[in-house]
């Protein structure tokens, strides 16, 4: 509960530094790009060569795909249902499936389970919720944008995912597993990699929006509970079919109950898809997921220790 405190406290510091009127508007992004260059990819290299290989690290890969399926069929029938326009149908399908693993999930992981635990969060991230927003979300942006013409090749695409810094991490740290860092290099990663979680949330602080227009509840609240609520539920459910258990299991959990992804909607955003609502979506989620990230790791314990 501590470190979840001190957590929050980073996220509250950047809210404070926005409203104090002293850092530019590109504050945050250049916290993120630090960390984007700097603090995952050190992150990375640092805790996956720890890591014990196994049947719940497949698992962990795996479950970010499975729920993005869930999630996106769940969006298609509601806004069947609730006979939604393309644009906010497209906005939910970008919003909903794709969860902040990285910026917020990694912090929450830290809190929650410990330095050692990062490493699956890692995978959940850069072998889930990344890949899926290089593919899946430029999917979406090109049936429901209506800007097919600027879509990306698949070329493209798989560019963006091996110069992605965190994923070129990624692989080095598999590839130096057999090998032992020499204790300076470990210093200096775990420094670089000690400034992720402060930095982040810093940023998400300093970035957070919480503004809806008129007709905007029903789509925010369904959104929301898809993503915060009956997705994790999901999750659970589903391990506890399997009958799996474990620390890499809990932490593919509670990144299922992440909010949605900032990068996400971003790319909302800029397609011009339910925009106000895109934003809200990313603000309040992030709000709320102080509630229930909490009372999500509480339901993991209960149900798999």
């Amino acid at each position: 509960m501590e470190n979840f405190i001190i957590t929050i406290s980073y996220l509250f510091l950047g809210i404070f530094f926005r409203r104090l009127g002293k850092f530019p508007e590109s504050f945050a992004n250049c916290l993120n790009l630090f960390v984007i260059y700097v603090s995952l990819p050190a992150l990375v290299l640092l805790k996956i060569p720890e890591m014990v290989l196994g049947s719940e690290l497949l698992f962990v890969a795996v479950l970010p795909w499975i729920m993005l399926a869930a999630s996106a069929a769940m969006v298609l029938l509601t806004a069947r249902v609730m006979k939604w326009p393309r644009p906010l149908t497209g906005c939910l399908l970008l919003m909903v499936p794709l969860g902040n693993t990285s910026f917020l999930g990694i912090p929450m992981v830290r809190a929650f389970f410990g330095e050692n635990a990062i490493s699956y969060a890692v995978i959940y991230d850069q072998l889930g919720s990344f890949l899926a927003l290089a593919t899946y979300g430029a999917l979406i942006l090109a049936i429901y944008s209506g800007k097919g013409k600027s879509a990306l090749s698949l070329r493209e695409i798989s560019i963006k995912i091996l110069s992605f810094p965190p994923f070129i991490a990624l692989a080095a740290a598999f590839c130096l597993r057999p090998f032992q860092y020499p204790e300076l290099l470990t210093n200096i990663l775990d420094s670089l990699g000690g400034t992720l979680v402060p930095l982040v949330m810093i940023a998400v602080g300093f970035q957070l929006r919480l503004s809806l227009e008129p007709g905007g509840l029903g789509p925010l609240s369904a959104g929301l509970g898809l993503k915060l609520v009956l997705a994790p539920l999901v999750a659970l459910l589903l391990v506890k079919i399997l009958g799996l258990k474990g620390q890499p299991v809990e932490v593919a959990i509670l990144e299922a109950g992440m909010p949605p992804m900032v990068s996400a909607g971003a790319l909302a955003i800029l397609a011009d898809l339910a925009p106000r609502l895109t934003a809200a979506l990313v603000g309040i989620g992030i709000f709320l997921s102080f509630l229930t990230i909490p009372f999500l790791f509480e339901l993991i314990k209960l149900f798999l220790h």
